[in-house]
């Protein structure tokens, strides 16, 4: 984890003291425990900086990873490439960013997938699919700006999901599988421009509520 995100966030390196433990622990408050003594402090430190325990930790994980992944966008330069190879490496980054804690995330996924998280999960894929859309350039708020953001979440999960199981070199058979899906993507914004074109034409539709005050940044802690 990066110097920078270490300054913004001072229970990062709590997290980082639980991750090496979570393989072994899963996210519990025995993997904090464990945590607390590699610090050589009370576990009561660790509560605080985590009083929901191990959704608090999940939740600081994945934003962590959010916003090393928009760091790095704007390192390599992502307005310059094609749209496509935009939202490919913007995925690509956010799961390689993972990878050196595979386990940890499987084993996140896991929790968020149980009903007393599910709206954490929905808001946590949330905010990491809408600051892909902000960090390449997207700058929509009418109907264009939801059917993306469900358009990508549902690639970016279906992707996860896949790299997950994937025991391929170097996650190879993952990054064709997202190629694939972001074909399908392609296919359906050209449909969506389509139908966009139509309902220009009939006044009703030509109004969309802004949502950008509410996901922009999204942040759910």
């Amino acid at each position: 984890m990066t110097d920078k995100a270490n300054e913004s966030d001072p229970r990062l390196p709590y997290l980082e003291a639980v991750l090496p433990h979570v393989l072994f622990d899963g996210w519990s408050r025995t993997a904090m425990q464990a945590a607390a003594k590699d610090l050589d402090t009370d576990i009561s430190t660790l509560d605080l900086a985590f009083p929901n325990g191990p959704i608090d930790m999940i939740t600081l994980f994945i934003e962590n990873a959010d916003d090393r992944m928009e760091e790095e966008l704007a390192r390599q330069g992502v307005l310059d490439m094609k749209i496509r190879d935009r939202i490919t490496l913007a995925i690509r980054l956010r799961l390689e960013m993972y990878a050196p804690h595979k386990e940890a995330v499987r084993r996140a996924v896991n929790i968020l997938t149980l009903p007393a998280h599910a709206i954490q999960a929905t808001k946590l894929t949330a905010g990491t699919v809408s600051r892909m859309w902000y960090a390449t350039g997207d700058t929509s708020t009418d109907f264009n700006y939801y059917t993306k953001r469900l358009t990508l979440s549902a690639v970016y999960g279906s992707t996860l999901l896949y790299w997950l199981d994937d025991t391929s070199d170097n996650h190879q058979k993952t990054w064709e599988f997202l190629d694939r899906r972001i074909e399908n993507v392609m296919q359906f914004e050209t449909a969506k421009w389509k139908l966009r074109e139509k309902l220009k034409q009939k006044p009703e539709f030509s109004q969309f509520p802004n949502p950008a005050r509410f996901w922009r940044n999204l942040r759910v802690r």
